[in-house]
């Protein structure tokens, strides 16, 4: 979570967003791939039960990177004689972020108020809505609508448990949920649900919100905590509660 890495999320960005928003058509483009006539609602994964068996099971990495966090901070108010499961900054840094990301920023602000329609709804692919650019949030669609996509803002948000591996697996656990984010969303373009500005944009905010948090908790001097101040903080909930 570095300068380097904040550059090139925000000239993926910029990128993205110009071209993007300059040839719109491009997100038709490449729903279109995944797109076959003859398949029920035209996506050929709309209503594959394999595919939503996957698309099931491609959820799960995130529970499993978000567990320990969650136990750690469960059981320490309960047993605060015992050390913390993982570093109390990482604690912070994975639960805040994993209910920014995923959670206020995706499903409850920008899918609920930006009425941008899915692909498997708009008039290009046999729906009753009308296309719009990644930019425009005036769409057909009343909520749950596609931008930015949930499943995969849960994905990227691996990237906060990737912050926190030891340095010598942190550059191989970047690279891991990048792509494990990247298949969530090809997942989800292949089933209709979203356009590929979705999923990109859906990669940056995760980004940008993990490293604000990290630099809020690890590298700003003026508001860095250390993991002893997080343990005490929860020593003296667990003093409470007895």
């Amino acid at each position: 979570m570095n300068r380097t890495g904040l550059l090139i999320a925000l000239a993926v960005a910029a990128a993205v967003g110009l071209i993007f928003a300059l040839w719109p058509d491009l997100d038709l483009k490449l729903a279109a791939l995944f797109f076959d006539p003859g398949a029920p609602r035209g996506f050929w994964r709309a209503f594959d039960k394999g595919y939503q068996r996957a698309s099931d099971i491609a959820v799960l990495p995130i529970t499993l990177v978000a567990m320990p966090a969650i136990v750690a901070l469960v059981v320490k108010p309960f047993r605060p004689h015992l050390q913390l499961l993982i570093p109390g900054r990482a604690i912070v840094l994975m639960l805040v972020t994993l209910a920014l990301v995923p959670g206020v920023i995706a499903n409850l602000g920008l899918k609920e108020h930006w009425g941008r329609p899915r692909p498997i709804d708009v008039t290009e692919f046999g729906g009753d809505q009308h296309f719009r650019p990644w930019w425009d949030p005036r769409g057909d669609c009343p909520k749950n609508c596609s931008f930015v996509a949930g499943e995969p803002s849960g994905a990227f948000w691996t990237l906060a448990g990737a912050a926190v591996v030891p340095p010598q697996w942190r550059a191989l656990a970047y690279g891991s949920a990048l792509a494990y984010g990247a298949a969530v969303g090809v997942l989800r373009m292949a089933s209709g649900a979203h356009f590929f500005t979705d999923v990109v944009f859906a990669g940056i905010f995760s980004f940008l919100v993990i490293w604000l948090m990290h630099g809020w908790l690890y590298r700003w001097p003026r508001t860095r905590i250390s993991d002893a101040a997080v343990e005490r903080a929860l020593d003296r909930i667990g003093a409470r509660r007895a």
